[in-house]
């Protein structure tokens, strides 16, 4: 009798699973309502965090609402708040209401959707997702592709097929730009690219990959013995959102037989609008594309995925068969995702993705998306209307590139770097916006990532307009208004 009392001490009856259900959906719907007025970032020190939340784990339950409350009031809000409509920094994520749900139905079903066998319906339906990113994107019939936890895990597996189709080759190199996102990098010493066989081309004025410079590296790798291996694009650079010549390094690569990835991880749903069309053109020529749904698809993290030209190489790389998956041989002649890429077991990432563009449509989303740019268009207007911010970069993308640099300045470059240095350090800890910095061929720079869906025109103007008075107040000894 004992032990049945044990083996029910992790359930909870119906009625209490409701209610603890109905009280975290209040806290979270509170938390988003509660948003534009909090700061876009807060945080504390370890030792403060420490005090609060260091201690055993309790022999015996707790209250499940005092539980709750605790971890909404005084755990997570202690993070960035990326989804806050000023939040600028890095690349922002700010999901649907619908795909939040979407998630907790999946955490609720719990299903390993690895094989066809343990989750048909959720496979079928990646199928059916992977195959709508396969047509905005602009690839044949014969692509494919899976979900990843993001654009690392999706770096990753591109390159583990590349190096297949490569023939595994020794003394291989990987190429891309030295904006490249540093998962690029990660992902080809995971797969065996030694260090320094990871060539960083150099970028141009424009801060896209340098043609002549790439065309002469390859030939010189080529004389030296070694064997290139992948090129890498950037369709959206994290820095700047410049999207690489795809066109001109399609060309190359299909010259030199070089297998060719896109890392479009928050540039590449800039295809659903006229814009981005336009400036991705080329995408649909790579062998392989990395592209995130918790970026500018607005959707929850994890939700990045890989698309390949030639859906039949990820199978070639991946398909392992081992004994304990011997009885998946029902549905065999169905698509098994464990046979596409790195993990076995895997949560139903794409219904949160489903759910969302059933619920909004489309236009909903291409709208959210072009919103994005044509901010981004504004917050540069803005800036060139400025007597006292310089543009550093085009908007592009969503984002912009500025710093305080008076025309009648007389200042060094190092004491415009500290003046701009000194304005950031004010934002993050006096304003509520966010914004991060990057550095453009050694230049510091401010940089405004806007791709929010909920963000307006006044919360980019007003952190422009402050901008702007830390800067005077900096450039003239600090006088403070």
């Amino acid at each position: 009798m004992n032990q049945l009392k044990n083996n029910l001490d992790l359930q909870m009856t119906e009625e209490e699973m409701r209610s603890l259900a109905h009280l975290v959906t209040e806290l979270v719907v509170e938390r988003v309502g509660n948003l534009s007025g909090e700061p876009a970032w807060d945080g504390d020190f370890r030792l403060e965090l420490e005090d609060q939340l260091l201690a055993e784990p309790p022999e015996e339950g707790q209250s499940p609402k005092e539980v709750f409350e605790r971890a909404a009031h005084k755990i997570l809000p202690f993070a960035a708040r990326i989804d806050h409509p000023r939040f600028f920094g890095f690349i922002p994520s700010s999901p649907t209401w619908p795909s939040v749900l979407a998630d907790f139905m999946v955490a609720g079903h719990q299903v390993n959707q690895c094989t066809w066998l343990t989750s048909s319906g959720p496979s079928q339906l990646e199928l059916v997702v992977i195959d709508w990113f396969r047509r905005w994107v602009g690839y044949p019939e014969e692509a494919g592709g899976l979900f990843t936890s993001g654009g690392s895990a999706a770096s990753l597996d591109a390159f583990v097929a590349a190096r297949e189709a490569a023939g595994n080759p020794e003394r291989a190199t990987v190429y891309m730009s030295d904006q490249s996102h540093s998962a690029l990098s990660r992902a080809a010493m995971i797969v065996g690219v030694r260090r320094e066989c990871i060539r960083m081309i150099s970028s141009d004025e424009d801060f896209r990959l340098d043609m002549e410079t790439l065309a002469r590296t390859v030939q010189a790798d080529r004389a030296a013995g070694f064997n290139p291996l992948a090129v890498c694009a950037t369709a959206g650079t994290s820095s700047t959102g410049a999207v690489d010549p795809l066109e001109a390094m399609a060309d190359f690569c299909e010259e030199e037989k070089i297998w060719m990835h896109v890392d479009a991880a928050y540039g590449g749903f800039a295809v659903l609008t006229a814009e981005g069309r336009k400036l991705l053109q080329g995408l649909e020529r790579a062998d392989s594309i990395g592209l995130d749904a918790h970026k500018w698809l607005f959707q929850p993290y994890e939700a990045g995925s890989l698309l390949v030209k030639d859906g039949s190489t990820l199978e070639q790389a991946f398909a392992v068969h081992p004994d304990i998956l011997q009885d998946t041989v029902w549905g065999k002649d169905h698509p098994n995702f464990v046979d596409r890429g790195l993990q076995l077991s895997r949560s139903v990432r794409a219904l949160k993705v489903w759910v969302s563009i059933q619920t909004f449509g489309m236009a909903a989303f291409r709208r959210a998306v072009a919103k994005g740019m044509e901010l981004a268009s504004r917050a540069e207007e803005f800036v060139h209307a400025s007597p006292i911010l310089e543009s550093l970069t085009p908007a592009s993308l969503g984002i912009v590139c500025l710093r305080i640099n008076p025309a009648d300045t007389h200042r060094s470059e190092e004491a415009l770097e500290q003046v701009n240095r000194t304005i950031l350090a004010r934002l993050f800890w006096d304003d509520d916006a966010f914004v991060s910095s990057t550095l453009l061929h050694g230049t510091f720079s401010l940089r405004l990532c806007i791709l929010n869906h909920t963000t307006t025109w006044d919360d980019v103007r007003e952190t422009l307009e402050t901008i702007e008075r830390f800067g005077r107040e900096e450039l003239t000894g600090g006088v403070r208004s």
